[in-house]
């Protein structure tokens, strides 16, 4: 039976420099590439992409500061999302993040449950970033460390409840 239920994630990065300097040249050239890993990996169901027209990458929105980038994406369930993260390629460019990105003391990831076919926004991804960061882990928005089970099937009424 598929699942009635998928995980989103959304998190935020503070650039070290703007996209186009040589600071950020590493990154931006491994942006498709991981990418790429990321639409083929099993368990991926959907990325936040440009707003503008034929942009692959999310790099164009700034829901936060204009030297924050944003990303978003939905998986079938966490540990697939966990393997992408954490057993993939995108492992390389995460470990040198520091390279790219400044350190933010607050959390700077979310995960959340949605059903499965909804898009969320990266306004949804904010709402629930600031939620964790407001109110620490819950069923709302939470982490890889303090993660909460998908929410239960809704279950469809028998033909005698409906009478």
């Amino acid at each position: 039976m598929p699942s009635t239920h998928h995980i989103a994630q959304f998190n935020v990065a503070r650039m070290l420099a703007p996209l186009d300097t040589p600071t950020m040249a590493d990154f931006v050239a491994g942006l498709d590439p991981v990418n790429e890993l990321a639409d083929h990996a099993p368990g991926f169901v959907w990325r936040l992409k440009g707003e503008d027209e034929g942009v692959a990458d999310t790099t164009d929105i700034r829901p936060y500061d204009a030297d924050t980038i944003v990303t978003m994406s939905v998986w079938e369930d966490p540990d697939r999302l966990w393997d992408f993260v954490y057993r993939s390629g995108h492992l390389e460019y995460l470990r040198r993040r520091q390279d790219w990105f400044a350190h933010i003391a607050e959390i700077s990831q979310v995960l959340w449950w949605l059903p499965a076919g909804t898009v969320p926004t990266s306004a949804e991804g904010r709402i629930r970033l600031d939620h964790l960061r407001e109110h620490g882990p819950t069923p709302y928005a939470f982490t890889f460390r303090n993660r909460f089970p998908a929410p239960a099937p809704e279950r469809a009424p028998e033909p005698a409840e409906i009478a």
